[in-house]
C-alpha cells in the first residue's frame, strides 16, 4: 500500500511513500535499542548540543519548511512556516534539562546515599499529526533525545515529508542515524511493532479512534502509551472583559490554520450584556480573512488539509442550518465545494448540535449568550473532551475560581490557543493523557530508579 499525500491546493498528488515491511520495520526498532545504549552514554550536555544542533539546520532551511507546508497542508506562506514555536520549545527544553533530569537526593551522608534518578525508556516511538506537524512531533522528539532515548518518529501521510526534513536536519548535526529513524509505516505494520514490545514508550497525537488503536496494540505489554487527542476547547467572555481583545484573541483561536488546531476556539460563551456586541465584531473580524490559495501571499486562510476533513466541516454546519443555527458568513469566492472552505459563525446554537459537541477542528465556531458564570461552567464542561479552555476577564480572582471548577488540561486567561512549553501540555477525558514539555515532559519520558547505598 503506498502512503500519499494529496495536496490541498489542486487536488494533486504532492508526494508519495512506500511503507516498511514488517520485516523492514522490525530491524529498524532493532537497530534503534541498539543504538540506544550509547547515546544514554553521551554526557548530557551532548545531548543537548546536537539538539540544538539540528534546531539550527532546521533554521537554514526555513523556506522549505514555508513552502512545503503549503502543499502538504495548506497553511498559507505569509505565515512562515512554523521555526518560531519550534525554536521557542526546543530551547526551553534544552535549557531545563539538567535541572528535570539530575537526581533527586534524598540523603547523602556518611552512612548511606539514597536518590531518585530518572532513566530513559529506551526506544521511544512518535506518532505525528499533520496540522503542527514539526512542532508537535519535536515536542516529543527533542526531550527524548535529550533524555537519552533512542526516537523512531511516524509521521502523518498528509505531511509526510516533514518527517524527512526534521530526519536530514538531526542526522546533519550529527545525531546518529539509528538513534533517530524517520519511518514510513501502515497501521498494521505499527500495531504489530507495538504489540511486539519494539518500542518502551508510545506518544502519539491524533484522533480518539487512533488513540484508542494504539492503546489496544499495547494491551498486556505494559508499554507506556501517551496521548493527546480530540477536543473541543471553549471560551467564555464575562461581563468585564476588554470586549476587543476577547474577540481578536478568541477569533484567531477559532480560525488560525484553517481552525486545524489541537487547542483552537470551537465554541464561545458570552455574557448576555456582551452577546450583540461581540457577535457583529465577530462576524466583521472573519469577514477581513482572505481565503485563497496558500502560495499566495495576500492568503490569510487556505484550504483546510484534506477535502474530507472540509465535508465534515460543512455537515455539522448544514445539519446546524437544519436545526435552527443562524449563520453570518456569505460563501466566499474561493470556497469551491472541496478543500477551500468559508469561514463560519454560527448563532441560535445549542449543544443538541453536533457543531457544538463534536471536535469541527475546521473554521467554524458557534456562539452562544449566558447569564453568569454558573451557566458558562456548565456549558464548558458539557463535553467529551478536556484540551484548554479561555476566560476573558478583568478579575483574575473570579478566572481562578472558574478554572478550579473546568475540566480541562489548560485554563487560559485573558489570550487562547498558545502552548507554553514551560507549562504542562495534557488533557483529560477523551483527549487523552500524558504530559508534554515543561519538567514533567521529561519525567514522562523516563522512569525512576532508586539508589539506597548502606555505606557502613
Amino acid at each position: 500500500m503506498t502512503i500519499t499525500c494529496i495536496s490541498p491546493i489542486d487536488g494533486s498528488t504532492y508526494a508519495t511513500r512506500e511503507p516498511l515491511s514488517g520485516a523492514e520495520a522490525a530491524d529498524a526498532a532493532a537497530r534503534a535499542r541498539a543504538a540506544q545504549k550509547d547515546w544514554a552514554a553521551r554526557p548530557l550536555q551532548e545531548r543537548v548540543d546536537l539538539v540544538l544542533g539540528a534546531l539550527a539546520e532546521i533554521e537554514k532551511t526555513q523556506d522549505r519548511m514555508t513552502t512545503e507546508l503549503a502543499h502538504q497542508m495548506g497553511r498559507p506562506i505569509r505565515y512562515g512556516g512554523e521555526f518560531g514555536g519550534l525554536k521557542e520549545r526546543t530551547i526551553h527544553m534544552a535549557k531545563i534539562a539538567a535541572e528535570a533530569l539530575a537526581p533527586e537526593v534524598v540523603e547523602d551522608s556518611a552512612a548511606f546515599t539514597r536518590k531518585i534518578a530518572r532513566e530513559p525508556h529506551g526506544v521511544v516511538f512518535v506518532v505525528a499529526p499533520w496540522n503542527y506537524p514539526y512542532m508537535t512531533a519535536n515536542n516529543t522528539i527533542a526531550p527524548a533525545l535529550i533524555a537519552g532515548n533512542a526516537v523512531i518518529l511516524k509521521h502523518a501521510a498528509q505531511t509526510i515529508l516533514v518527517g524527512e526534513h526534521l530526519a536530514e536536519a538531526y542526522h546533519a548535526a550529527g545525531v546518529p542515524k539509528d538513534v533517530f529513524q524517520n519511518v514510513v509505516l501502515d497501521h498494521a505494520t505499527t500495531a504489530e511493532l507495538i504489540a511486539n514490545r519494539a518500542f518502551d514508550f508510545v506518544n502519539f497525537t491524533g484522533s480518539v479512534g487512533g488513540g484508542q488503536a494504539m492503546e489496544r496494540a499495547a494491551a498486556g505489554t505494559f508499554t507506556g502509551v501517551a496521548t493527546e487527542l480530540g477536543g473541543k476547547d471553549p471560551g467564555y467572555v464575562r461581563a468585564d472583559a476588554n470586549l476587543e481583545a476577547a474577540v481578536d484573541t478568541l477569533m484567531d483561536g477559532a480560525m488560525f490554520n484553517a481552525g486545524q488546531c489541537c487547542c483552537g476556539i470551537e465554541r464561545i460563551y458570552v455574557h448576555e450584556s456582551l452577546y450583540d456586541a461581540f457577535v457583529e465584531k465577530a462576524v466583521a473580524w472573519v469577514r477581513q480573512q482572505k481565503l485563497g490559495n496558500p502560495l499566495d501571499k495576500d492568503t490569510t486562510m487556505g484550504p483546510m488539509a484534506n477535502v474530507r476533513f472540509a465535508s465534515e466541516v460543512r455537515a455539522q454546519i448544514e445539519e446546524a442550518i437544519a436545526a435552527g443555527a443562524t449563520t453570518h458568513i456569505e460563501k466566499m469566492a474561493a470556497d469551491d465545494g472541496g478543500a477551500y472552505l468559508t469561514p463560519q459563525v454560527l448563532t441560535d446554537v445549542t449543544h443538541d448540535m453536533r457543531v457544538m459537541r463534536d471536535e469541527s477542528f475546521g473554521p467554524v465556531v458557534g456562539i452562544m449568550p449566558v447569564k453568569d458564570d454558573e451557566e458558562a461552567i456548565r456549558l464548558m464542561n458539557d463535553s467529551e473532551f478536556g484540551l484548554t479552555a479561555a476566560i476573558f476577564t478583568a478579575d483574575a480572582e473570579a478566572a481562578e475560581a472558574i478554572a478550579r471548577r473546568l475540566e480541562t488540561g489548560t485554563v487560559f486567561m485573558n489570550r487562547a490557543d498558545y502552548l507554553d512549553p514551560a507549562l504542562c501540555w495534557t488533557g483529560c477525558k477523551n483527549t487523552g493523557r500524558g504530559a508534554g514539555l515543561s519538567e514533567l515532559g521529561y519525567l514522562a519520558l523516563t522512569r525512576p530508579k532508586s539508589y539506597h547505598f548502606k555505606k557502613a
